[in-house]
């Protein structure tokens, strides 16, 4: 039995005996050429990004990899939208935690 999913981009119907069952973040990822199954989402890592990130402006995009050639797994590509920059670790951003911390300070000093 599978866990529930606590993503927003996952995609449940299974009203009157459907069960249709899909992610919308590797669906619109047209370069994605390996098929989305419901296991993926047990090891996916866009759920803790989600809720983790210091990014207010945070874009992420999926596909499904193999790792070691064996193990399917779900890559995420993140960028930050307002200071348009790729994102080597998805749960920060740089830019946004110096505006954060300068934002602190001005109303600290007020």
């Amino acid at each position: 039995m599978s866990l529930p999913v606590n993503c927003p981009y996952f995609f449940g119907d299974y009203h009157r005996g459907r069960e249709i069952e899909k992610c919308r973040l590797i669906e619109r990822n047209r370069d994605n050429r390996r098929p989305w199954r419901r296991a993926l989402c047990d090891t996916c890592p866009v759920p803790a990004i989600l809720r983790l990130t210091t990014c207010r402006h945070l874009a992420l995009e999926a596909s499904v990899t193999r790792k070691f050639g064996l193990l399917a797994r779900v890559a995420v590509y993140a960028v930050c939208t307002e200071h348009v920059l790729e994102l080597a670790d998805p749960r920060r951003c740089p830019l946004c935690e110096e505006e954060e911390r300068n934002a602190e300070r001005v109303t600290s000093n007020e």
